[in-house]
């Protein structure tokens, strides 16, 4: 071969080569710039377009696995008025198969989009599937046809403008039940209350961005996203329910304003029910359930702190047993009325009592009396170290929105005075809520431990499920002092006539009764648990303005025994002798 062949063959091969940089270098450029930047932003004129899909809401179960909230697939029907070419296509459309008004919707349809402020309107945010397929169908039709047809005007028929989104919505399989611990789930994905507020990151997942078509008969072919965990609750779905048929039966009785009970296993800290009269339809119509909650009702009086009156007792006569001032067996004659900073303290009654013990005090609810132990025997310093020790003023940290912490002045707060003292030792100028008494009463039955409520059992995340750990709150009080004051306090029990309800189970227990400031209303508490030998439930009612008597012996009390007929039955608890003979072979 000669030198200029060979040349030739060296032009030839450099020619091909910058022919091949110069078609990579131009692909490259319509990838990632120019052309191709004008590419992606017509993408959506060709049916392609740039979405955020929200995953499906983790779902919420009973400890036994009964669903209490899920998900349903619903449709959002709009209008996009850029895209609208036919208004009377749309109306017709959606009059027919949504049953709006034909007039309406013609309305909406026909606004011009350069004089109105959002070109976007919602038309219904819940259309079943049913409906939405239809709508889809005909859409897709319609589109297609060479020839639609006309509408009056001489228009071709067409429901471009017309929007059908899938989303997610709740569902609740048992109704109403429990629907003050759930919570509530907003349009926009967000949430209030309960357990679908407090656990809002786990339940909600993550939102994905994706590129999806934008023909709207399509969209049930969305690509799957990463859902929210699921939860399984402490609650039992029959407890529950027998708590909220005994709750509604003694609203009627009693004639009070809300009402609450609550049940908690005092060995693990799980709530097993949660009831609250009135309670949400979380499916009803939103504006007829939120006037439940208007006139100062609380959406969970759990987690509300109030005056709980005689309940607080038990704190009182626990420091005062646990620092050796008194016993069981203490003297103590009632005259009637304690001068204390210049104030006056009389009994419930107004009446004087004469010798008494401390176990009778606590009988017949001695305002007098447990002034006296707190004034005279524990001490301002004594009495607020326990007030603290049992965690009065800081919330239990339950898996629930809006938790108050309650309010205690203590003995360094500048607006402190004796009369708090005296005043405190029987639940009246302290504020608790259900949930820290609670917390301080289980240390009774747990030998002086505390057990922190808790409503969360499991996290089930990626097909792996992860357990709540009971966990303890602190030990207030001795072994034997919760001994001694759960003795007192079952002796207390057996003596009142109501307990012959329940003949074959010893439970401890207190009433409270709370004068609300500036009425002559009261709130009417209970806290008991049992067996007392085998404690397996701990139970807390509170009746808030009750009409039919002031009173909690006997507003709240028949309510604790109603709850517990239920209890040992549903938690297949054998009598005490019975149990015992079980035991022993």
């Amino acid at each position: 071969m000669n030198v200029r062949t060979a040349l030739r063959f060296v032009i030839t091969g450099a020619l091909f080569l910058l022919g091949g940089v110069v078609i990579i270098a131009r692909l490259v450029s319509l990838q990632v710039g120019g052309p191709g930047e004008q590419i992606r932003e017509i993408e959506p004129l060709d049916g392609v377009e740039v979405a955020y899909l929200q995953p499906a809401r983790g779902n919420i179960y009973d400890r036994d696995g009964y669903l209490l909230a899920g998900n349903q697939l619903i449709y959002e029907v709009s209008l996009e008025l850029n895209a609208v070419q036919n208004p009377i296509s749309i109306a017709l459309a959606v009059s027919n198969v949504l049953g709006m008004d034909y007039s309406e919707v013609l309305r909406l349809a026909s606004q011009d989009p350069e004089t109105v402020e959002n070109t976007h309107i919602l038309l219904d945010y819940f259309v079943p599937y049913e409906q939405a397929s239809r709508l889809i169908q005909l859409k897709e039709k319609t589109d297609a046809a060479v020839d639609p047809g006309s509408t009056p005007d001489g228009k071709k028929h067409s429901l471009r403008g017309l929007v059908i989104s899938p989303r997610y919505d709740r569902s609740y399989p048992e109704g109403s039940l429990a629907s003050n611990v759930l919570g509530i789930v907003l349009k926009d994905g967000s949430s209030v209350q309960g357990v679908e507020e407090k656990l809002q990151m786990l339940l909600s997942g993550q939102e994905r961005q994706t590129r999806v078509s934008a023909n709207p008969y399509q969209a049930l072919n969305l690509p799957d996203t990463l859902h929210g965990a699921d939860l399984v609750l402490t609650i039992d779905r029959e407890i529950q329910a027998a708590l909220e048929e005994v709750l509604d039966e003694h609203m009627g009785i009693t004639g009070a304003k809300q009402g609450l009970i609550v049940v908690m296993d005092p060995r693990s800290g799980e709530i097993l029910g949660m009831a609250n009269a009135p309670r949400m339809d979380l499916s009803g119509d939103w504006d007829v359930e939120v006037q439940k909650f208007s006139d100062d009702r609380s959406f969970n009086m759990a987690l509300d702190s109030y005056e709980p009156g005689s309940v607080f007792k038990i704190i009182t006569m626990a420091a005062a047993l646990d620092t050796g001032v008194v016993s069981p067996d203490t003297p103590f004659t009632d005259t009637g009325s304690l001068e204390v900073d210049g104030w006056t303290i009389r009994n419930w009654d107004g009446g004087a009592w004469g010798p008494q013990t401390m176990t009778t005090c606590m009988e017949h609810s001695l305002n007098v009396c447990l002034a006296w132990v707190a004034t005279e025997k524990l001490g301002q310093s004594r009495f607020y170290q326990y007030v603290r020790a049992f965690q009065f003023g800081t919330p239990t940290g339950i898996e629930l929105a809006n938790e108050s912490s309650g309010y205690v002045r203590f003995d360094n707060h500048p607006d402190w005075h004796p009369i708090d003292l005296a005043t405190n030792s029987y639940g009246q100028g302290i504020m608790v809520t259900p949930l820290q008494m609670l917390r301080a009463v289980s240390a009774l039955p747990n030998q002086g431990r505390m057990i922190t409520p808790h409503i969360l059992k499991a996290v089930v995340s990626r097909s792996q499920q992860y357990e709540v750990t009971p966990q303890y709150a602190g030990q207030p009080i001795s072994a034997e002092t919760a001994a001694t004051l759960t003795e007192m306090l079952a002796t207390i029990v057996e003596s009142e006539s109501y307990t012959e309800m329940y003949p074959g189970y010893r439970v401890a227990g207190k009433t409270g009764t709370g004068t609300i400031y500036g009425t002559s209303l009261t709130n009417a508490s209970f806290i008991g648990w049992g067996p007392v030998s085998d404690p397996r439930f701990m139970v807390y009612v509170w009746l808030h303005k009750p009409t039919t008597s002031p009173w909690a012996s006997l507003m709240a009390a028949p309510v604790f025994v109603d709850v517990v007929e239920r209890l040992v039955v549903l938690m297949d608890i054998p009598p005490d002798d019975v149990r015992i003979q079980l035991g022993a072979q």
